[in-house]
């Protein structure tokens, strides 16, 4: 044992990968969850996740295939509340918001809006804690950052 971490500390070993973040995991999983939700997860709605995820945690492009690949283990998506309770717990308001923003993307991803990702996101959005109003809003900026009208 003593030996395998000396020569670990050596460089001798690669090192174990480093498992993704518990935050990083549970917005993935959002995400995730949002681009199955209208029953296909094609790859404007994967490419999407990966950009949001990239761009919010300042991930490479491997850290995020890794934590959208930890997503999407089976049996996830029935920890919805679970998910919620770690960003309430880690995130601010606007945060959040930037949240429902991002779910908005991936639901819009594949240029249609299905009724069950907008149940979602309003589901998320209550368990967030970010009011009707802001949600809307947040929608409102992402349509009008893709050009939806």
């Amino acid at each position: 044992m003593l030996d395998k971490l000396l020569s670990m500390l050596r460089g001798d070993q690669p090192a174990a990968p480093a498992k993704p973040d518990e935050l990083q995991l549970a917005v993935a999983a959002l995400l995730v969850e949002a681009a199955w939700h209208d029953d296909v997860f094609d790859m404007p709605e994967r490419e999407t996740i990966e950009r949001v995820l990239a761009g919010h945690f300042g991930l490479d492009s491997a850290q995020t295939k890794e934590l959208i690949a930890a997503a999407e283990t089976p049996g996830r998506s029935n920890q919805l509340f679970g998910f919620t309770s770690k960003v309430v717990k880690a995130w601010e308001e606007a945060e959040r918001i930037h949240l429902i923003e991002m779910l908005w993307e991936v639901a819009y991803a594949d240029g249609i809006l299905d009724p069950h990702e907008d149940a979602l996101i309003r589901k998320v959005a209550g368990l967030v804690y970010v009011t009707d109003q802001e949600r809307g809003f947040a929608r409102r900026r992402v349509r009008d950052r893709l050009g939806l009208k």
